[in-house]
Order: structure tokens, then C-alpha cells, then sequence
């Protein structure tokens, strides 16, 4: 990895180049009490701000830690040249018309690469992005405006839109932002790069990504395995879904599990947490800043209005948050503070009896911090008008935290009705300030699912081919040589069909061979005798047949599928199988390699589980055979990831002895294929 601390901490600071943006980073950086040295290159040498220009880079009397380039693309690839043979720190490259422009536009000449030649082994940021903000060090290479005040510590937030940036910056929610990265089109240095730089500075207490693509999955792991062992937690706002996980047609997997499904199993698996919005981004951080990563999802709520509490149930339950109920001790040391006239419950709708009073409402709201909860949110709105009467909730709160060991929140239903000058106070006494119902309650869901990343780096996939379809009899050969139950069969002509079945127990099945959905071609019959085959072949086309015991006793049918995404690793896919796979869409993915333990949560996670443990009275399925089968078809993957495309069985017949692959689709790479490798035989 690149040495990026010249660059993003420097002590000296060059801006190349004229106009108001060059102008605005010189200005910006005086204006945050920057304490190193402001240079600047230019023609003309009246000063800015004080600073006066020199005409070219060899002028510079040192090597600066950090250059804003604010040049045309042309000149910045010289520029970056000259800079790398200076021992520049790094550079921020802000022009545009690089990989994002037309062919036309660029003249056929490649210029990102030609960009990333240039620097060498200087770090550089973008191209086509603002650069950075850090309000630590009051170090500014950022051309606009923003709303970054200096802090002594808080949470950074890397985003490729220089947009986008601007508006978190603009954030009034008292979220202490120590850096603002803008990465743009990540020619040389990626984003997970530059997130594990920023690990460096004990300073940073939570790291915000704004994600439009991963890159290298392995440069994120290491990210992950960084971050957790410095204790710094991670969330990802993931946008901008891809097709590239759609591209096979032939199996159910592909069409159930898209690149998003892969983008969501890659977080999970490197235990960082995610959102879907900006404004629960930003409250996530907020609590990760304040409290750090929640141990679960429960919590208890606190609000002066019954409609407020019902509002709160609703939301929580909708959010897959956990209300605890009340203790015995919670619930004496509520009725003994608040009446009877006041029913105790979780949420708590304390009514306004002791509103204004600081002792009695700190008296009525302490034990609820003193449950089973691991969050206290007091739901508290403040008035645009006169909030007066308001200052006794926040004298409450802040006392119900000084005497619990609890996190506590305040919340504002509504994100304007929490003024910043009340979250600026709560926070400074330890109290997290939270804007909005929605959104805190989203921020407390994302911040319990921060966790440690697998040890092991996820499991990656050669590259693309052309693929070609393995026969089923050579595909559950191949899976049963790894351990997955397969049924017994044979592969037999039209001939000799019963012949060959006469070492199989019936009921049988009979399929055709070389159709993609033999359930739609009508090349599959079940419950067939000895003496039904020949019969039952007549209507098939084609003469080549795969006849094989039939699977019963079935609890549950599901699909186990394993498809090759570019972009994420190896995606396992659980399902409910045979024909409830389209119709019920309900699946879990994880990232291989997976755990016993992780295939048994992912089952539970899935809607049909009911009928894996028996539903209604029925016999369960047996889980560890299940699991089993799960284990040896990732055995087989990771023995294939050369070769291998994308592997699914459905359905997996799971009774109350076995889990039994009664049918399985292999795809591999073609080109393995032209090689000579023998498929299907382990």
C-alpha cells in the first residue's frame, strides 16, 4: 500500500494553478488554521491571502507534502510527472475528461493510465474529484465551500461524488467530521486504500464509506481486518447496483441473486455495517462516534405521548429492533416515581405529569436504563418557537446518563426539531443526539450489525470465459465425490433402459438429458415403476435418459446454489427450492468460504425454516445433513475455482435422515473444458 500521510496529514500544502478554485483552497486552509506552509504555483505572483505565486514547480524551495492541481488534464499529467521526480508527498488531481470522457473527447489516448504512469509511487487522489477535507490538522485541498468546523477527533466520510460530499459536510447535526475524502475515479487510489490510511490517526473514531463499487474484494478485507483490530467501525452506504452477476441465464441463482445480493453478502462478510440513505448514514455515524458499535438491537424507548409510543412500537418492529419487556425492579421503580395514573411499559409513554420537574423526570426515566436494553432513546421534540420549558428534558437526559452505564439517546422525531446547539450540548455530556425517528432508529439496525470480518479472505474467482453446461449425471458425480447425497442412478439409451434399471429400487424418476428445465420441456417424470420407463420415454425426445431412485419422505424442498460474481467472490445462495423457488424469492446469501455456523443462521433467516423444524406438528428436517450438504458443495467449489461458473442444486430434498441433491446444474469455464480437464469426477 501506498504512503499516504504526507498527503492527507501534510505540513506543507502547494496549490498549482489560478481562478477561484486555487484561490478558494489557499483561503480555506488560512481560514481552518492550517499551521504548515502554503505554497503556490502560478504565473502571476501577486499573493493571495498573503501567499505569493512562483512560476513553476522547480521554483517550490521544498517538496511539498500535498499539491491541489486545479489545471487542465493535459497539464496535470506533466505536472504529476515533474511532481513524483520532486518527492512530492501526493496530489490531488481535480481536472476532469479523463476515463469518464468519450473516446473522442480524449483524442484515443488513454490519459487515466497514462495519469497513473506518471506518478509512479506518488499517491494521487482522483481524477475528477475535490480532494479532502482535514479538519484536524485544518489542511484543506478543496476548492468549494463546505461546512467543516476544526474538531479534535470524529468520524471520516469517503465518497467518489465531490457532490455528495458537499452536502454531508453541510450536515447541522453536531457530527464531529474530522475528514471529508473525495475519490473520484480512483485511477491509482482506491477507496479502501485510502480508508486504511486514515486508520492510522487515533483521531478517527468511525469511518463512513459511500460506495459506488468495491474494486478488489481483498483490498476491502484487508480494510476490514485493519479496522477491527484498531477498534474502528465501518458502515457503507452501497449504491449503484450492477447486471454483473445476471449474465447466466440457465439456473435460478442467477436470476435470485444479483450483484446487489453480492455487494450485501461482501459487507456481512467483512462485518461492516449498511445503510441505504444519507441521513441514516449520517446518524450511524453519530452512534458509532458517540457509543460505539451496539452489542444488539434492543432497546428501550421513552416519550410523553401515547401516540408517540405507538408510533416508536410500529417503527421498531418494522426496523427488526427489539423492545424488551420491563423487569420486576423496572417496574416498581416506575410506578413508584410516575403514579398510577401511568401504565409502565417498553415503549414508555410517561405522560406530563413530571414534565419541567429535572429531579422527577430523571427519577421516571432512570429505570429504564437499568433493563435489558442497551440503548435508551428518549423521544424529546424542541420547538422552533420558545424551547424554554425544553431545557429540563436535556438536564434529564443528561443526568439519566451520568447515573447508568447505558447509552443513551435523545431523539427527535422529526431531523429539524433537535436544534444544534441542544445536540452540541447532549453530546458534550455524553448523551447521543439523534435527528429523526426513521433514521435513528435505521442508524441503531445498521450499527448492531457491525462486527469482527472472517479471518479468511473471501473466496475469488478466476476470470471470465466461456462457459458450457455439465450433464447432471456428470454434475452429481462430481458433487457426490465431494460428500453431497445424490440419489442412485444411471445414465442409460432408450434401449436399454430397463436393463439398467434393474438395479435401482423404485419408485423412480426419469429424466431426459440435454434440456436446461426439464420440468418445462417435460423431460422429468416422477413415480415411475420398472415396467412405466419405457412408456413414460416414449414421450420424451431424445435417446439418452438418467433414471434414478426417487427421493422421499420430503419435509422441505430448498435450492443451494453457488454463483461466480467478478465483482464480490463466490456468492452461496439459500432458498426454498423446487416450485416455490420464483414464486417466494426467499433467500439468504453469504460470501465463501461460510462456517457451519453461519449456513445454520442463514437457514433460520429464511421464511420456509418453519418446515425445516418441523411446522405444525410435521417431522423436521434434519439441519446438520442439511449443513453437511451446504459444506461439501463449498468443498467442491474451492477445489474448482479455477474452472468453476456457477454449481446449484434444486431442489435439495431435506427429510427427516438426509438432505438429498435431486437435481444439480454445473456450469464451467469452456475454456477448462478445451484444456482437457476432466469435470465432474472430483
Amino acid at each position: 500500500m501506498r504512503d499516504l500521510s504526507r498527503l492527507l496529514s501534510p505540513r506543507s500544502i502547494a496549490v498549482v494553478g489560478g481562478g477561484a478554485w486555487g484561490m478558494q483552497v489557499v483561503r480555506q486552509s488560512i481560514a481552518m488554521g492550517f499551521e504548515g506552509y502554503i505554497y503556490r504555483v502560478h504565473p502571476d505572483p501577486t499573493p493571495v491571502e498573503g501567499v505569493a505565486a512562483v512560476p513553476t514547480l522547480g521554483d517550490l524551495p521544498v517538496a511539498p507534502d500535498a499539491v491541489f492541481l486545479g489545471i487542465n488534464r493535459h497539464a496535470t499529467l506533466a505536472a504529476v510527472k515533474e511532481l513524483s521526480g520532486l518527492g512530492a508527498g501526493g496530489a490531488v488531481c481535480f481536472a476532469s475528461g479523463f476515463s469518464e470522457a468519450a473516446a473522442e473527447d480524449t483524442g484515443s489516448v488513454d490519459l487515466q493510465t497514462a495519469l497513473v504512469a506518471a506518478a509512479g509511487d506518488m499517491p494521487i487522489l482522483g481524477p475528477n474529484c475535490y480532494g479532502f477535507v482535514n479538519a484536524l490538522d485544518g489542511a484543506l485541498l478543496w476548492p468549494d465551500q463546505h461546512g467543516c468546523t476544526p474538531v479534535s477527533d470524529g468520524v471520516a466520510i469517503l465518497t467518489q461524488s465531490s457532490n455528495i460530499a458537499i452536502n454531508l459536510t453541510m450536515q447541522r447535526r453536531d457530527l464531529p467530521v474530522a475528514f471529508v475524502v473525495t475519490c473520484g475515479n480512483m485511477a491509482q487510489t482506491a477507496q479502501a486504500e485510502i480508508a486504511m490510511a486514515l486508520l492510522d490517526d487515533p483521531r478517527v473514531t468511525a469511518i463512513g464509506l459511500h460506495v459506488e463499487g468495491f474494486g478488489d474484494p481483498l483490498v476491502w478485507h484487508a480494510l476490514a481486518l485493519k479496522a477491527a483490530e484498531r477498534n474502528v467501525p465501518l458502515i457503507a452506504l452501497k449504491v449503484g447496483a450492477s447486471d454483473q452477476a445476471r449474465s447466466a441465464t440457465l439456473s435460478h441463482t442467477a436470476s435470485l441473486a444479483g450483484s446487489d445480493a453480492g455487494a450485501a453478502a461482501l459487507l456481512q462478510y467483512l462485518g461492516i455495517a449498511r445503510v441505504s440513505d444519507l441521513s441514516t448514514f449520517l446518524e450511524a455515524l453519530m452512534l458509532l462516534h458517540c457509543d460505539g458499535p451496539l452489542p444488539s438491537t434492543r432497546i428501550a424507548s421513552i416519550s410523553c405521548s401515547g401516540g408517540e409510543a405507538s408510533l416508536v412500537a410500529d417503527m421498531a418492529q418494522a426496523a427488526g429492533l427489539d423492545l424488551p419487556a420491563l423487569t420486576g425492579g423496572q417496574r416498581r421503580d416506575l410506578e413508584a416515581a410516575l403514579g398510577p395514573m401511568v401504565a409502565v411499559a417498553n415503549p414508555l409513554d410517561y405522560h406530563t405529569y413530571i414534565w419541567g420537574d429535572v429531579a422527577k423526570m430523571t427519577a421516571g426515566w432512570l429505570p429504564m436504563a437499568q433493563g435489558d436494553a442497551d440503548l435508551v432513546m428518549i423521544v424529546v421534540d424542541y420547538p422552533h418557537t420558545d424551547a424554554s420549558a425544553w431545557v429540563s428534558a436535556t438536564d434529564a437526559a443528561i443526568a439519566v446518563r451520568a447515573q447508568s452505564d447505558c447509552a443513551v439517546a435523545v431523539v427527535a422525531s422529526l431531523p429539524e426539531l433537535l436544534p444544534p446547539d441542544v445536540a452540541r450540548r447532549l453530546r458534550g455530556a455524553g448523551v447521543t443526539p439523534l435527528h429523526g425517528l426513521y433514521e435513528a432508529l435505521g442508524a441503531v439496525r445498521a450499527v448492531a450489525q457491525v462486527s469482527a470480518p472472517a479471518v479468511a479472505p473471501p473466496l475469488m474467482p478466476a476470470a471470465n470465459g466461456l462457459t458450457d453446461v455439465v450433464s447432471e449425471a456428470d454434475a452429481k458425480a462430481g458433487l457426490g465425490a465431494f460428500g453431497v447425497p445424490v440419489p442412485q442412478g444411471c445414465v442409460a439409451s432408450r434401449a436399454a433402459l430397463a436393463q439398467s434399471a434393474e438395479a435401482l429400487d423404485g419408485p423412480l424418476v426419469l429424466k431426459g438429458m440435454g434440456f436446461a428445465h426439464k420440468s418445462e420441456a417435460g423431460a422429468v417424470v416422477l413415480k415411475l415403476t420398472h415396467d412405466t420407463l419405457a412408456p413414460a420415454a416414449e414421450k420424451m425426445g431424445g435417446d439418452i435418459f438418467l433414471i434414478e431412485e426417487m427421493v422421499q419422505g420430503s419435509v422441505a424442498e430448498l435450492l443451494v446454489g453457488v454463483l461466480r460474481d467478478p465483482a464480490h467472490g463466490y456468492l452461496l445462495t439459500l432458498g426454498a427450492g423446487g416450485v416455490m423457488t420464483e414464486l417466494l424469492h426467499d433467500t439468504q446469501c453469504l460470501l465463501l468460504p461460510v462456517t457451519q455456523e453461519q449456513v445454520a443462521r442463514a437457514l433460520a433467516g429464511l421464511r420456509c425454516y418453519p418446515l425445516l423444524t418441523g411446522f405444525r406438528g410435521a417431522s423436521p428436517a434434519r439441519i446438520d445433513a442439511i449443513i453437511s450438504a451446504v459444506m461439501a458443495l463449498q468443498d467442491y467449489v474451492i477445489a474448482h475455482q479455477d474452472r468453476l461458473y456457477e454449481v446449484e442444486i434444486n431442489p435439495l430434498i431435506c427429510t427427516a435422515d438426509e438432505a438429498v441433491a435431486a437435481d444439480a446444474l454445473i456450469v464451467q469455464l469452456a475454456e477448462a473444458k478445451q484444456k482437457g480437464v476432466a469435470h465432474g469426477t472430483g
